[in-house]
């Protein structure tokens, strides 16, 4: 006789405030998800693991979490070595009966480990502390990084686009970006800044562009665009050099601080009036190399020493 899993509940708690936890360790694992920017559930399911002759449940198991990106069912487990030897024999049941299904049985100590799948192994205990929220999460970016690939793709065939990155905030979005364009593509850089005390936003090339454009299907590549300004000024400099077309994608859009009205062809998102870092934005170069983009505690900013310049 087969074993089937019990129907989900509906909805399954997905929120701190809705979600009963049975116990505080429950809670802390749902709030460093929500740290991180991963979804999850909480015990949406549960495995009948035996029954009798008549079909009455004698023995179930319902995992903890579900988390929804990695269709991932989590078991968290206490020190008391019975508790964990009964659940690991639930586990071995449930993983004979239902093979499809994926789930595992952490410890605290594990927690940081799974997380590592989203990306954030390398982000340091300081970072950890000195983001206030995660806006955007390693595997949404990854996501849209891929979408915005695919768009690129549809709107290009048949041509060979040169992607142009404004240097540096955009090194992570223009590495990850190109290896979703199923193109034959150029890249080249550019690094520019304001005239000190020029509000117009004027820029000064600091280092120019190695390629020809004119002729060219160029597509400007940038981390952020929020005033417009300095972009609008380096869009003019560029179609002064004849290419065949000039479009611009960018990672995220700020629109509430736009001053000049210029078309951004590709968004990957909007985000709100807030100064951000991560996946290559920076504050007087530390946070680039978080892999979400997240808001910091202005404590933590206060702290930074003042070394390079923030973009």
């Amino acid at each position: 006789m087969s074993i089937r899993p019990l129907a989900a509940r509906s909805p399954a708690p997905s929120t701190i405030d809705a979600a009963r936890f049975a116990h505080p360790s429950e809670e802390e694992f749902a709030r460093l998800l929500d740290f991180y920017g991963v979804r999850w559930q909480y015990e949406p399911r549960t495995f009948p693991l035996r029954q009798d002759g008549d079909g009455r449940i004698l023995e179930a198991f319902s995992p903890d979490f579900y988390l929804t990106d990695l269709d991932l069912y989590i078991e968290l487990t206490t020190l008391k070595q019975g508790l964990v030897t009964e659940k690991h024999r639930k586990l071995r049941a449930l993983r004979a009966l239902y093979p499809d299904v994926q789930i595992k049985l952490l410890h605290k100590k594990d927690y940081l480990s799974l997380l590592s799948k989203y990306g954030i192994g390398a982000v340091n205990e300081q970072e950890q502390m000195a983001v206030r929220e995660v806006l955007i999460s390693a595997s949404e970016i990854e996501r849209r990084v891929s979408e915005l690939g695919a768009e690129i793709t549809r709107d290009y065939r048949g041509k060979e686009p040169l992607l142009v990155g404004v240097l540096k905030g955009v090194t992570c979005f223009m590495a990850d970006l190109m290896r979703h364009i199923a193109l034959p593509v150029s890249v080249d850089f550019m690094t520019i800044s304001s005239y000190e005390g020029d509000r117009t936003g004027a820029v000064r090339i600091e280092q120019d562009l190695t390629e020809n454009i004119a002729g060219r299907d160029v597509l400007v590549v940038e981390d952020i665009v929020d005033t417009g300004m300095t972009l609008n000024h380096l869009l003019m400099q560029m179609q002064a050099r004849q290419p065949a077309s000039l479009r611009v994608c960018a990672l995220l859009d700020k629109r509430v601080r736009r001053l000049v009205d210029l078309p951004v062809d590709y968004v990957g998102f909007q985000i709100p009036d807030e100064f951000v870092v991560g996946y290559g934005l920076d504050y007087r170069q530390r946070f680039r190399n978080l892999p979400f983009v997240a808001t910091v505690r202005a404590e933590a900013l206060a702290r930074q020493p003042r070394e390079g310049a923030a973009e």
